[in-house]
């Protein structure tokens, strides 16, 4: 008994456990107030700050000690071939956090780093350029008409883009013709054909497109610009003519005829 009544005695005096109660700093089942519309502002006003001194940076060191060629790119607003990254930001008014540069040796590529915001130069929207010891190498943008890729002198020029551009408005008007939209189709011949007056193909579409909606004058004068922008006595002497060329020449010429008689 002695022995028990020694333990009771010893558990009575044993200290409890301390229990520490802390501030709640979240309470159950309630939220966190969203920032005011001034709060939000005031940080995208300073994000916005933020992002341009770091542009308006990249764009000095960019201008500095450039190329002539690469200056006046620059004053455009338009990414050309053996550009810096630096002239690359600068050229497109964009900062470093809109580019995600990647290199292995001298070889690299420069992607913007949000789909949904891609920088942007006075030819469109840049998807991707690569890189080749320090300058650019090669330029993939989308424009209005679909995707464009630089990749020597001579595709950069006025006259090249031109061509390319109107390329992909031809494309885009055969799909028309495929899916009986023959107005859009016609929009699409008349803009490459501002583009590229030179091309033969786009003048015979259109005419063909206008002589089948009964536009007998216009149908008219687009056979006869395709058959004056073919140099007629070259192909045959030089047997270039193939089939499809020669039909088209044989139909234009026939047309002309018909047609003439309606204008009269």
């Amino acid at each position: 008994m002695r022995a028990l009544a020694l333990l009771l005695v010893a558990a009575a005096c044993a200290p409890y456990p301390q229990r520490v109660r802390q501030p709640v700093l979240i309470p159950n089942n309630s939220t966190v107030p969203a920032a005011t519309g001034a709060e939000a502002g005031a940080m995208l006003a300073d994000e916005q700050i933020r992002l341009k001194a770091s542009a308006d940076s990249v764009y000095l060191l960019g201008v500095t000690n450039c190329q002539p060629a690469h200056c006046e790119s620059i004053a455009r607003g338009e990414i050309a071939l053996g550009m810096s990254s630096n002239q690359v930001m600068a050229a497109s008014r964009s900062a470093p956090q809109a580019w995600v540069l990647r290199s292995a040796g001298e070889f690299g590529t420069m992607v913007p780093s949000h789909a949904n915001a891609k920088p942007t130069d006075r030819m469109g929207e840049v998807m991707m350029l690569q890189m080749e010891r320090g300058g650019v190498s090669v330029i993939s943008r989308r424009g209005p008409q679909g995707l464009t890729v630089v990749s020597r002198p001579q595709d950069a020029s006025a006259q090249a883009m031109a061509r390319q551009q109107a390329e992909l408005l031809v494309r885009e008007g055969d799909d028309l013709v495929a899916a009986n939209d023959l107005a859009g189709a016609l929009n699409r011949y008349d803009r490459a054909s501002v583009l590229d007056p030179q091309q033969p193909e786009i003048e015979y579409k259109a005419a063909r497109l206008l002589d089948l909606q009964l536009r007998p004058q216009e149908a008219l004068m687009r056979y006869q610009r395709f058959l004056l922008s073919l140099d007629l006595e070259r192909i045959r002497a030089q047997g270039e003519a193939s089939a499809k060329l020669a039909e088209a020449i044989a139909l234009a010429q026939q047309r002309i005829v018909v047609l003439e008689k309606q204008v009269r």
